[in-house]
């Protein structure tokens, strides 16, 4: 039986040492320009697990890097976002050393020690994106990203001083939003793609309110909807919200509230029984969602019928 254990990479300096690179200027915080790889190798496939945040732009890769069984969609530059302790998969071809471009930039948690990024950090949902994901930048979006990266290796190739860090760490939170405002323009501007997953979402909760059995199984949930459309659940929440101003838990209810009208408006089942059906364990829970949504309490609503 093959090892699917991840091989686990604990230290900027590891990194360098695998890649056949000198050592890191600075233990905490590296850029490596991917085309001074040594010791790329072909015919690999490897699960990896860093202890370190690693922020990368590929171009004109000839491999596969994945998140679990899905694959980023490296056909062009294109950003990636990994946190630590993350599992992530590259299959390497044997010419890949030749065609590496592109950049990598490692920051230790450490480095962000009392600073407010140490928290603000978790806000940058991107952190948790997977299959398919990755952020692809305009040749102008690329120029700011790698211009900023520069600055932050132009800074720790300086003398170390008291103000390196709070420097390094400002470039760091530029290039984060930066990378939230690149994230919310690809929301709006990767039409076909984005469109694919909202026509999947709508067929989706379509089939799964008109079997019976979600009655039994109750409403789907936000990790049943974003595995079967082949997203992150924070990825599908941040696309939903820039392109319908609702997350992945407004749309199912939207088409619960959509069934309970059908049920008032076509039968004479009592708030109970429909909130029983729709699997409300409680009617109160079901007749205060049912008004928050509609600004009706479920009586009122059929009172418009009659």
């Amino acid at each position: 039986m093959p090892n699917n254990n991840p091989f686990r990479i604990k230290n900027i300096n590891q990194y360098h040492q695998i890649l056949g690179l000198p050592k890191p200027e600075h233990p905490l915080v590296s850029v490596i320009n991917l085309n001074t790889f040594q010791q790329v190798s072909g015919n690999k496939a490897q699960n990896l697990m860093y202890d370190f945040y690693c922020i990368a732009l590929k171009r004109d890769i000839n491999f596969k890097q994945k998140y679990g069984q899905q694959e980023y969609d490296f056909n062009e530059g294109v950003m990636s976002f990994i946190s630590p302790g993350q599992v992530f998969g590259i299959d390497i071809d044997e010419d890949v050393q030749s065609k590496l471009s592109g950049w990598m930039l490692l920051i230790h948690p450490d480095f962000l020690w009392n600073t407010a990024l140490a928290k603000t950090i978790k806000k940058y949902e991107y952190f948790e994106y997977s299959a398919n994901e990755a952020l692809h930048l305009s040749q102008k979006e690329e120029d700011t990203i790698t211009g900023i990266v520069k600055n932050i290796e132009q800074e720790y190739h300086t003398n170390i001083d008291k103000f390196s860090q709070d420097i390094i760490i400002s470039h760091l939170e530029v290039l984060l939003n930066y990378s939230e405002r690149f994230y919310q323009r690809q929301f709006i501007t990767r039409k076909i793609s984005n469109h694919k997953i909202l026509d999947g979402l709508e067929a989706l909760l379509k089939n799964y309110f008109e079997n019976d059995n979600w009655l039994k199984n109750g409403l789907p949930t936000v990790q049943y909807i974003s595995e079967s459309l082949n997203v992150s659940p924070n990825y599908l929440r941040g696309l939903l919200k820039t392109l319908t101003g609702m997350n992945t838990q407004q749309h199912i209810h939207e088409k619960l509230i959509q069934k309970a009208k059908e049920k008032l408006s076509t039968t004479d089942l009592s708030v109970s029984e429909i909130a029983y059906e729709l699997g409300f364990e409680h009617s109160q829970s079901f007749s205060k969602l049912f008004k928050t949504k509609t600004k009706l309490s479920p009586l009122e609503f059929r009172k418009t019928f009659n």
